[in-house]
């Protein structure tokens, strides 16, 4: 990949792992980060969902951050998740993310609140007055608000979004992104998709499984973006063989799944805060059988 930015590449939004208590095991999250680093990743997304950032204090939230960084091999990207209620909200956790060392920031639309096209301008232009590139997230399903095509590029065309991570899992969006905006960068945000955005031209991804197999998920990032005819092949034989598991990240119990399949695989996931709780044992029982279909293939690294 050439002009390669800190957003490119195989970006893991990083599960948290916490302690009997409850409370944030820094240590551990920090092994975690460096594993990912050794294992072939470009870069963390943490303070995202599946970093479970909606449960954390500020000070919790802040030091996940610092730690991230600080584990961070030089070049390693550190993303950090801004998302908040408002923009002056997120615009604090983008300088806090500057200050720590954060080499860009993931930003929803304004949370739980159904913002009109001219809010959602004011966000991301707030949030880009801090100074650190801007992947825009658009997750309407949790956010209530769609970035559409249109509105993305607009976003682009005021220099206040660099990328944007597409997680409605529409291949056919992408299309028209890169018709209205085509210097925006595409990042695939649902792990269950990545054939299809890395063939409609996505330069990266965020994604939640290489948090328990990520050798076999950068293989499969490569492979499917790599613009030729024989690794696309080899991409769909791993796709299919690992849809079953990778489909769990678009669902609602994607934490406590991603969680699961890391202790499967021999890595730490755990517990969950409230309000995620242990998932059922049918649901439980399903991602362990995904998992191990997974790891009897081979893809258990």
């Amino acid at each position: 990949m050439t002009d390669k930015k800190p957003w490119h590449g195989v970006i893991v939004a990083t599960a948290l792992p916490f302690k009997d208590d409850y409370s944030v095991d820094y240590d551990a999250y920090a092994e975690h980060v460096a594993w990912l680093a050794e294992n072939g990743c470009d870069g963390v997304a943490p303070n995202g969902s599946l970093g479970e950032y909606q449960t954390l204090s500020d000070v919790e939230r802040a030091q996940v951050i610092r730690t991230a960084v600080e584990a961070s091999p030089e070049g390693f990207a550190v993303m950090a998740g801004t998302g908040a209620y408002g923009a002056l909200q997120s615009a604090r956790w983008a300088e806090q993310a500057a200050e720590a060392g954060a080499t860009s920031v993931m930003q929803l639309p304004p949370n739980t609140y159904r913002a009109d096209h001219e809010t959602v301008k004011h966000h991301y232009a707030t949030v880009a007055k801090v100074g650190l590139p801007v992947v825009g997230y658009n997750n309407p399903i949790d956010t209530k608000v769609d970035l559409v095509p249109e509105l993305i590029a607009d976003i682009h065309a005021a220099g206040n979004m660099v990328g944007v991570k597409e997680f409605t899992g529409d291949p056919r969006r992408i299309y028209e992104i890169n018709e209205l905006a085509p210097d925006l960068d595409i990042l695939i945000g649902t792990d269950d998709t990545v054939l299809e955005i890395g063939i409609a031209g996505a330069v990266g991804w965020v994604s939640g499984y290489p948090n328990a197999i990520p050798q076999s998920c950068v293989e499969l990032f490569r492979l499917c973006t790599s613009g030729t005819m024989e690794d696309l092949v080899r991409g769909q034989e791993i796709y299919r063989d690992l849809h079953s598991l990778l489909r769990w990240d678009s669902k609602t119990e994607f934490v406590q799944a991603i969680k699961l399949s890391m202790d499967v695989v021999g890595r730490r996931g755990g517990i969950c805060r409230p309000p995620r709780l242990p998932l059922s044992q049918p649901i439980a029982d399903r991602i362990v059988a995904d998992t191990k279909a997974a790891m009897a293939k081979g893809y258990d690294r």
